[in-house]
């Protein structure tokens, strides 16, 4: 399981920082602290729905998150359609829309195209965490000015969305792991669409 983000405390709160973030808040709910450095990551090893599971942070940046999601790959001799999950920053979402998928293009995001070019695939599973404002006009900006809006800190209020989105990509984690991908997507992009009506 990796979340993507850029290293460095001045990233640390920022929209393309959520992967990180999510890692960082299963880890601390399972006990562990991810700081094993190995495959040019930060790693921990946890127990979920009755598996062992690999918890990874890139220590590369954003755009060469598949050099180090390839080396975990190999070392750990993981296939990456079966077990391969990444968590990542949306801004095509709203902040707190959470939505999962087995497969799909980048639409943009550096770090998945990173990896879908390493892997030679897009067939692997990635829970996707908006990051955008909510408000329309605000939205509209974050897309238009992508790069620096995923690296600008985020305002104090939106950490409480954020992080009332970090408890739901743990619990989305854990229905993957324990009841499969298909169930995952019926309950949590089911209930995004329903909530947004």
């Amino acid at each position: 399981m990796v979340g993507l983000g850029n290293p460095g405390i001045e990233y640390q709160f920022t929209p393309h920082n959520a992967g990180f973030l999510a890692i960082d808040r299963i880890a601390g709910s399972h006990g562990a602290v991810v700081a094993n450095r190995r495959c040019r990551a930060l790693t921990a090893t946890v127990r979920i729905a009755s598996r062992d599971v690999i918890l990874a942070k890139p220590e590369t940046f954003m755009n060469l998150s598949g050099v180090a999601v390839q080396a975990l790959l190999r070392e750990y001799e993981i296939d990456a359609q079966r077990d391969l999950m990444v968590l990542y920053d949306e801004v095509a979402f709203s902040l707190g829309t959470l939505r999962i998928r087995e497969r799909g293009s980048s639409a943009g995001h550096n770090g998945v195209k990173s990896i879908s070019a390493a892997l030679r695939s897009e067939e692997w599973i990635r829970i996707r965490i908006g990051v955008a404002p909510e408000l329309p006009a605000a939205a509209e900006s974050a897309r238009r000015q992508r790069k620096s809006y995923v690296l600008t800190p985020f305002r104090k209020a939106d950490l409480l969305l954020l992080d009332s989105a970090l408890d739901r990509a743990e619990m989305a984690v854990e229905m993957v792991l324990a009841r499969g991908v298909g169930a995952a997507m019926n309950e949590f992009n089911k209930r995004e669409q329903n909530s947004s009506a």
